[in-house]
């Protein structure tokens, strides 16, 4: 059973993110699932059953089939696609599990020969300095300019670090993308439409294609290119999306970046150790007047992504509907969800949990989506309070075995984990 909420008009407008900003969006209708009796989950046995059910959901996936026999080949298969890679375990497991790196191969469209060789060399490439963790270097499942984001790639990572976390202990917080060239077009592509997954991201020497960053928020990401990298325009481009970042950063908070130009080098340079090489100071300064003073840093990408940790429940979420790979078997970001009909638009979510209270803004999306909710984010026991755009709902939700099952299985992750679920409609 269902019970919808009738609307209360709220008399002012107010900002999510920025006070300066102000969408009046489309209104909703919010849509409450009531668990049967059976399925409800009593707020104080909620660690309990979220332990219990991952422990359920971790033994049978490693007891399937399909588990066991692509680890063993370290070969994956989505479609027509096959996903190729190689594990690397290196230093002792810390007490929170492994970091995991995943890096991708430059190369892309033309000889599979020659991309074969890149894989090779990425199996090494930036594996040099790593005191511990899981390094794996993905084989591009097609030998096309997009090799690393084909439709088939994305729910392949998807997959990769269900496996990962289930088989070599993996830290579901300390998962890394980097990669170099045609990889670096692929950190583009996949940060950007699986940020939830990772705690940060490298790209070097890749072109972004054109792919939005607003879903960046909450994961730092260290920009790369040399110089003299014209191909593509790559150079100014990568200064150009810096500039982006910084600008976003600038409006809304978040957005942690860093945007390096090697000095007086091409499509090639030393990042994949940690020797100080010289960078432009200022790339403002450098795109706009040519100001070539540098300074000497350490670009080497696990070095930029180390220290950061993912939060898997911020308290703030951007999330760019336009910017999604609709290949992917969940359709939920952080703890939104959207069905992959509603394609466009921009969602502004913050949650304040000493106060029950979520506030959601949307600018141009008129189809259905949702919040997923647990216990690290509201208080079960006490009515919470939605706010979506002039509408305001006062909602009280009810654990439910069902959806905490489900949601455990959708993402295959211990921090999404998700006992609750409001679903808002547009009014028509």
């Amino acid at each position: 059973m269902k019970r919808i909420f009738s609307l209360i008009m709220l008399t002012l407008f107010f900002s999510v993110l920025n006070p300066g900003t102000v969408f009046a969006g489309t209104e909703f209708i919010a849509e409450l699932h009531e668990p049967a009796d059976h399925d409800v989950i009593s707020p104080e046995d909620l660690t309990e059953a979220r332990a219990q059910v991952w422990t359920e959901y971790a033994e049978a996936e490693l007891y399937d089939g399909r588990l066991l026999e692509e680890t063993a080949e370290l070969s994956m298969v989505f479609g027509e696609a096959t996903m190729r890679y190689t594990v690397q375990v290196i230093g002792d497991k810390p007490e929170n599990g492994y970091p995991l790196y995943i890096a991708m191969h430059g190369g892309g469209g033309g000889d599979p020969d020659v991309n074969d060789e890149q894989w090779e060399e990425m199996q090494k490439y930036y594996v040099n300095e790593l005191e511990c963790g899981v390094y794996i270097a993905v084989r591009g499942v097609r030998d096309t300019w997009d090799i690393h984001f084909n439709p088939e790639s994305y729910p392949l990572y998807d997959r990769l670090i269900r496996y990962m976390i289930l088989t070599q202990d993996v830290d579901p917080n300390r998962v890394y993308l980097e990669g170099f060239s045609a990889g670096g077009d692929g950190v583009y592509a996949i940060a950007n439409r699986m940020a939830d997954r990772f705690a940060a991201a490298n790209m070097s020497s890749g072109h972004p294609n054109g792919i939005s960053m607003r879903n960046l928020y909450n994961l730092p990401i260290q920009l790369q290119a040399g110089e003299f990298d014209y191909d593509y325009d790559r150079h100014r481009i990568t200064a150009e999306y810096g500039l982006l970042l910084d600008s976003l950063e600038e409006e809304f908070g978040g957005y942690i970046h860093r945007t390096l130009i090697h000095y007086n080098e091409g499509h090639n340079y030393g990042d994949s150790s940690s020797t100080p090489i010289p960078v432009m100071t200022d790339i403002h300064a450098w795109l706009e007047n040519n100001d070539r003073s540098y300074t000497d840093v350490d670009s080497y990408p696990p070095h930029f992504m180390d220290p950061f940790t993912r939060d898997p429940l911020p308290e703030t979420v951007i999330w760019d509907l336009s910017t999604r790979a609709s290949s992917r078997e969940t359709q939920a970001f952080y703890y939104l969800t959207a069905p992959f009909t509603t394609d466009h638009g921009i969602i502004y979510t913050n949650f304040y949990r000493e106060t029950n209270r979520i506030t959601i803004q949307t600018e141009d999306v008129c189809g259905e989506f949702g919040i997923l909710l647990n216990e690290e984010m509201i208080d079960f026991s006490h009515p919470v309070n939605i706010t979506v755009n002039r509408s305001e709902f006062v909602l009280d939700p009810v654990p439910d075995r069902t959806q905490l099952t489900e949601s455990t299985a959708d993402r295959g992750d211990p921090f999404y984990q998700f006992e609750a679920c409001v679903t808002f409609r547009p009014v028509n």
